[in-house]
């Protein structure tokens, strides 16, 4: 794609998406890498959390990323600046470089919809949001190489505007992406409850694990957050009991390795006071 994208905007865009896409994956690798580790004397709870830090790296990646094609974007297209796509000689012929342009766009489509498609049931079975949006990048990668065929084919016809208006739909997708996951990211640093992984709820592991434990103990008020793929919960208003339901019995039918940590807090955290 390197080679044959010219001075097409789409296709410049269509090449930093496909470099961005590497991020997740790259982030995933390393997450995987450091969060087995054992507790350390300055990390004493250990690495669980840097599978959140990585999932904020892509989401924050992604948003500037996306920005910056928006503007470039943008300002080529409000510039009216006309791309060219000449010819180019190959074994002696004369060849539009757009078709080789898009050719590079059609290849460049099938295998991530095929690996996004294959991630995105393992993401799903290991509460991974990293992996997730990994997959659902390459998933919509088709958009990105059909946006870039159109806005080619559409400088073929004399449609100059056509290339830049691609290539800012482009950069539309990749910046809602990034914010999207900003703010779930965002959400699970700062403790808040925690999220699907297609969407901005409330997960429903984490709310029937509330009402189970509510159950158990229905004096007590009870929290629960998300610490990279595990649930972290805590009971407060009682000491902890003598004896425990098993992980499985408190999670149900939902995975019992999701339940990294259940604490008890004998007296209730009070909310801190608003500023007069």
């Amino acid at each position: 794609m390197y080679f044959t994208m010219g001075a097409s905007q789409a296709m410049q865009s269509a090449l930093i998406e496909d470099f961005l896409s590497l991020i997740p994956a790259i982030t995933w690798l390393v997450a995987a890498r450091f969060e087995p580790r054992a507790p350390t004397e300055k990390y004493p709870y250990g690495f669980v959390r840097v599978n959140s830090l990585a999932f904020l790296v892509s989401a924050v990646a992604l948003a500037l990323v996306g920005t910056f094609v928006f503007y470039e974007s943008a300002s080529t297209l409000l510039m009216g600046e006309h791309p060219t796509v000449p010819p180019v000689s190959i074994l002696g012929q004369d060849i539009w470089l757009g078709w080789l342009m898009i050719a590079a766009l059609v290849y460049s489509i099938f295998p991530p919809v095929i690996l996004g498609h294959k991630k995105q049931p393992v993401a799903q079975r290991l509460r991974d949001k990293v992996l997730h949006t990994d997959a659902l990048m390459q998933k919509a990668d088709w958009q990105t190489g059909l946006a870039g065929i159109l806005g080619i084919v559409g400088i073929g016809l004399g449609y100059w505007w056509a290339d830049s208006a691609a290539a800012l739909f482009i950069a539309v997708s990749i910046l809602k992406d990034g914010i999207d996951n900003v703010r779930i990211a965002s959400a699970e640093l700062l403790d808040g409850a925690p999220r699907q992984l297609e969407g901005k709820d409330i997960s429903g592991e984490a709310k029937r694990l509330e009402k189970r434990l509510l159950d158990l103990w229905p004096d007590c008020e009870v929290r629960i957050r998300e610490s990279g793929r595990y649930l972290f919960a805590s009971v407060e208003g009682m000491t902890t009991p003598d004896q425990l339901p098993p992980a499985k019995e408190l999670m149900g039918g939902d995975p019992a390795w999701r339940l990294g940590r259940l604490t008890f807090s004998p007296d209730k955290k009070d909310e801190p006071a608003s500023a007069s």
